[in-house]
């Protein structure tokens, strides 16, 4: 018998890497259909690690029933393990995937700009287009988001239709791209809608989001109002913010500078297809020392804290030929996602210090959210009409929040999916039958693998306690052939009775050595463990931690 379930590996429980799969078929023999495929950031807690992205070893086992992958935007979260995945998904590229042109424009660009990513093609599709991908067939539906091209989908099977919202908010004037088709919604609603999938990002807000053209304006003033540079900080991947900054720089008589290498990146796909038209000449970076201060607009990344971005490095005073000084403004049209506070508050901090006045929303209006608050989630419940609702694209605090509202506007069915869960949507009353492989997974360097693999236990111990390698040889009669050489790095040099914890640890490791009676010295292993723990045991004793410890015997 025919079943239509919903799995998702992402996105259901955390915020970022998103990664939805639709399977349609008898349990045994499924035809699927992947929505997305993105990363999150690294916290402190995983160092080293480039980027986390979702476990695939469910879609691994299943990628020779995979029919597409449809990506909805061009968010990171939601399309940025695309190029890192595809080879392992579909090793003879023979898996389609789906984009708009903005989507694959920038898929192409990454490819371009980062060497070990091969070039995919993409099947290229618009607003109003249908899409027949295996048993699927996937009416496109125009949604409002911070970015050009977001798109949510109706996914249709002989059982029934699936509304897949993406990411989305109902603006009534977004600053490019055209408004949530409401119209199109409710007629998907009227022809019937087994299950919305719907956004929960700002399911704890009530209202409605702001508008992107009551953020202009307010952006506007904030640059008229500034007597020196400014400098406006926001995501790159946000070209209808970067374009009202442009125009409200272009209405004050200032030329714009952008800096940063993935906004640039961005401008350019979005310059080939249109959304930049009417707009000046961007300046070049050598020519900004001529421009009067009063007379230029920095456009630039950095709005999370990161080290190497364009912000950073202006606070930190290390770029060649931009710089800000005491007068300056610099404004933050951005959110702080969840884990990059610290890092934030420090770029802030460098800046005050240097004389920067520095605005954010608390003071006047320079973002708003590209996502729905409880208002604009009752109207999409009342365009579409669901029979399931399952809330996802959110921490636990948004899904029970965006659970409990499905269920005060009535929707039958609710469901509390996380991620992992096998999710049977028909036939019959929908329920989790299973649970999938999930989790996460990690890209260091050029490697991507779990966390055991890539070496991050170690990392942290690395990062706690710090690392002793000790090396002992040993002679032919198991005598030792010379002294031990031992090297200790991250560990204090002095104990709270001023001894020299190296010292310490040195003598352990020959006592260890001195207690095995000559005989077993034979037992290479058994050296190494007694050495190993002995050396653990006077750091412990001495510092009060035990440091990651490496032992090398040889028999000369």
């Amino acid at each position: 018998m025919n079943q239509l379930v919903f799995v998702p590996l992402g996105g259901v429980g955390e915020i970022g890497m998103n990664l939805a799969m639709y399977g349609f078929g008898p349990p045994d023999d499924r035809q699927w259909l992947v929505v997305d495929c993105g990363v999150t950031f690294p916290g402190p807690d995983l160092p080293g690690v480039d980027l986390v992205m979702p476990d695939i070893r469910f879609l691994d086992a299943e990628r020779h029933n995979l029919a597409g992958i449809v990506i909805t935007h061009a968010h990171e979260d939601h399309y940025g393990a695309v190029l890192a995945l595809y080879p392992r998904i579909a090793p003879d590229g023979d898996v389609p995937i789906y984009a708009t042109d903005f989507t694959a424009g920038l898929l192409d660009a990454k490819a371009e700009a980062e060497p070990q990513y091969d070039k995919i093609e993409t099947v290229r599709f618009s607003v109003g287009d249908t899409l027949t991908v295996g048993p699927f067939s996937i009416d496109v539906v125009a949604v409002t988001h911070s970015i050009p091209e977001p798109v949510s989908l109706a996914i249709t099977t002989p059982l029934g239709t699936v509304l897949h919202t993406g990411d989305w908010k109902d603006d009534d004037a977004p600053a490019i791209g055209p408004k949530t088709d409401r119209n199109r919604f409710e007629e998907i609603g009227e022809a019937g809608v087994l299950a919305l999938v719907c956004d929960s990002t700002n399911a704890m807000r009530e209202g409605v989001s702001p508008s992107e053209q009551d953020v202009a304006k307010g952006l506007s003033e904030v640059i008229a109002a500034a007597e020196g540079r400014v400098a406006v900080t926001t995501f790159s991947s946000n070209v209808g913010r970067i374009r009202s900054i442009a125009e409200a720089a272009r209405d004050c008589g200032r030329e714009v500078l952008l800096l940063g290498r993935s906004i640039k990146r961005v401008v350019d796909v979005a310059s080939e297809l249109g959304y930049m038209e009417g707009l000046p000449p961007f300046l070049q970076e050598e020519d900004f020392g001529y421009i009067p201060r009063d007379k230029v607009v920095i456009i630039l990344t950095g709005s999370q804290g990161e080290s190497r971005a364009a912000l950073a490095k202006l606070s930190r005073d290390e770029m060649r030929d931009v710089a800000l000084s005491a007068g300056d403004t610099v404004v933050y049209s951005s959110r702080s996602i969840p884990g990059n506070e610290r890092a934030i508050l420090e770029t802030k901090n460098r800046l005050i210090d240097m004389g920067v006045h520095v605005v954010e929303d608390d003071e006047a209006l320079v973002h708003v959210s590209g996502h729905p608050r409880r208002t604009e989630l009752r109207a999409m419940y009342g365009w579409t009409k669901p029979k399931i609702g399952i809330p996802v694209h959110g921490e636990a605090a948004h899904l029970n929040a965006h659970a409990e509202l499905m269920r005060e506007c009535d929707i039958p069915d609710v469901l509390p999916v996380r991620n992992g869960d096998i999710v049977r949507l028909a036939p019959g009353a929908p329920e989790i039958d299973g649970d999938a492989p999930h989790g996460e997974i990690y890209k260091d360097g050029r490697v991507i693998a779990d966390a055991d693999a890539v070496g991050v236990t170690d990392r942290r111990r690395l990062s706690f306690a710090g690392h002793v390698a000790v090396s002992v040889v040993l002679d032919r009669r198991h005598e030792l052939a010379a002294d031990p050489e031992l090297v200790a790095i991250g560990v204090p040099e002095l104990d709270s009775d001023g001894e020299d914890i190296q010292d310490l640890m040195y003598d352990a490791a020959c006592q260890a050595v001195d207690s095995i009676p000559r005989a077993r010295r034979r037992d290479l292993d058994l050296v190494e463990r007694a050495v190993h723990g002995a050396v653990r045991a006077a750091a412990r004793d001495s510092w009060g931690k035990k440091p990651l410890v490496t032992v090398l015997v040889s028999r000369v």
